[in-house]
């Protein structure tokens, strides 16, 4: 039964983790779709200053902004890099609503920017500019969620993201606390059933005694006095208190079978040269172990 509910456990975390793993790879397949939309917005705009040799360097993702970089130095009116965005936009339609900001490489001010929206009414687009000197500059994108904040779907991918790891720390947590009180309740049966004595174990429960690959089966009233023997290890027993616990009874005829029991114990222990029973005189039994 706790192997079956550790088993649901399990189960149940292992079905979280294919679900993060299913929202990583869908992410990292949407990121591939961004990225080739951008450079062919980069590549477009080249087109449209007149530009079709120079290349477009990687795409790199800083936070939450896609950076497009070009090669050489560019002297363009703005209005061509909306032009090009549009294009783009309503031929892939991979992007829907970002913001594209043109920064200066020198001073990282901001020269240019508009915002694209799926709703056209919703876009903002500057009326024509001036156009802007040759210079190095770079193109930042922020993609944003239909109807969200840039600054509120950083928040929001971040306490997402919080939450996963959130969930998969309490998931390890309680596979490992799970894990830990079955090993302790596995432990206390072995302590409780099981029983070293010098080279032998005692199976308290199943009432046999092993010697290595050899195993002996005891009495009720063998296996009782074995371990009454065991537990006052190296200390003496009184005939009576053995009687007691083990005979519930303290007449003539018990106490002779007491010896009897007592030999018995004796030969199935005296493999082991280290344990013995000894009789002490007038008073009981001690099991002594060197």
């Amino acid at each position: 039964m706790q192997l079956r509910r550790i088993g649901k456990y399990i189960g149940s975390f292992m079905l979280i983790i294919l679900l993060v793993s299913f929202k990583g790879t869908y992410t990292n397949e949407k990121e591939k779709h961004i990225k080739v939309a951008l450079r062919m917005i980069g590549d477009e705009f080249l087109l449209q200053v007149g530009d079709s040799t120079s290349r477009i360097l990687p795409i790199e993702k800083h936070q939450q902004r896609y950076l497009i970089q070009f090669e050489n130095e560019l002297g363009f009116e703005p209005d061509l890099l909306s032009i090009a965005a549009i294009k783009i936009v309503e031929e892939t339609k991979a992007l829907h609503n970002f913001i594209l900001e043109t920064e200066k490489c020198s001073t990282n001010e901001v020269v240019h920017s508009f915002e694209i929206s799926s709703k056209k009414d919703e876009s903002m687009i500057p009326c024509k500019a001036r156009p802007l000197p040759k210079d190095c500059y770079k193109v930042y994108v922020t993609i944003i969620e239909e109807g969200v904040s840039p600054v509120l779907d950083q928040k929001n991918l971040a306490a997402t993201n919080f939450s996963f790891v959130y969930i998969i720390v309490i998931g390890l947590l309680l596979i490992g606390v799970i894990w830990y009180q079955k090993m302790r309740k596995n432990r206390a049966s072995i302590n409780t059933d099981w029983i070293q004595i010098g080279e032998y174990q005692f199976d308290k429960k199943g009432m046999n005694l092993f010697y290595k690959e050899k195993s002996e089966e005891l009495s009720s009233k063998e296996a009782s006095l074995l371990d009454l023997l065991y537990v006052n290890l190296n200390q003496t027993v009184s005939r009576e208190h053995i009687l007691q616990v083990v005979w519930d009874d303290e007449g003539d005829y018990l106490g002779r079978t007491l010896d009897v029991f007592i030999s018995k114990l004796r030969k199935k222990l005296d493999a082991d040269s280290n344990l013995k029973i000894v009789n002490i005189r007038g008073i009981g039994y001690r099991m002594v172990l060197n």
